[in-house]
């Protein structure tokens, strides 16, 4: 057998002559560091206190559907993940909550736009009944709809968000599923089953 002579003994070489891959495999990593992906992390979470903060609605309009009343409509195309708009109102404890809901069933006329949801262990609901010309409100129920909502938090502050959970593209009515599937709710509002 005939001895190979190592990169360092090659002659006329000196060991500084030579590269790193003379001596060792180079390997390649393809990973975001955690430090960069919470960079992006951060600023994208810093559009969204912005688009939250200046009341963006954009991209959207109310039109009038048949026996459905209004909903809202994409005028333009969003890509999956992305801000669509904000579920604005005011935001409740669940005792405050539960007064309103009990106000507004005395009322037929009055619809309940009231979301319910946990932040930091404590139980919340944004109050959207009012009318406020905010469209968030008027974005309509499907169990297999194009927007999901996502807690968003601004400082201590819990914000309820709809972003795209697929491509939507223009023309489409934007649609999310309320999650309410009890009895009296869907005997109340049948489409509440689709």
């Amino acid at each position: 057998l005939e001895k190979k002579e190592s990169p360092k003994q090659a002659v006329g070489k000196s060991p500084t002559d030579g590269k790193v891959t003379d001596y060792f495999p180079i390997r390649r990593s393809n990973r975001k560091t955690k430090a960069i992906f919470l960079c992006l992390q951060s600023e994208e979470h810093r559009q969204i206190d912005d688009l939250i903060n200046k009341n963006t609605e954009e991209g959207m309009e109310v039109r009038q559907i048949e026996g459905k009343g209004r909903g809202v409509f994409a005028v333009r195309a969003f890509k999956k993940g992305d801000f669509v708009v904000e579920y604005h109102g005011d935001l409740l404890d669940l005792a405050e909550a539960k007064t309103r809901e009990d106000q507004y069933a005395q009322d037929p006329q009055t619809g309940c736009y009231m979301y319910y949801f946990q932040y930091q262990s404590k139980s919340y609901c944004i109050d959207a009944t009012k009318e406020s010309g905010r469209l968030g409100r008027l974005v309509n129920h499907s169990k297999s709809g194009n927007c999901q909502t996502r807690l968003h938090a601004i400082g201590e502050t819990p914000h309820l968000i709809l972003v795209a959970s697929r491509d939507i593209k223009a023309g489409e009515e934007l649609l999310y599923d309320y999650g309410d599937r009890s009895k009296e709710s869907i005997t109340a509002h049948p489409w509440l089953k689709f």
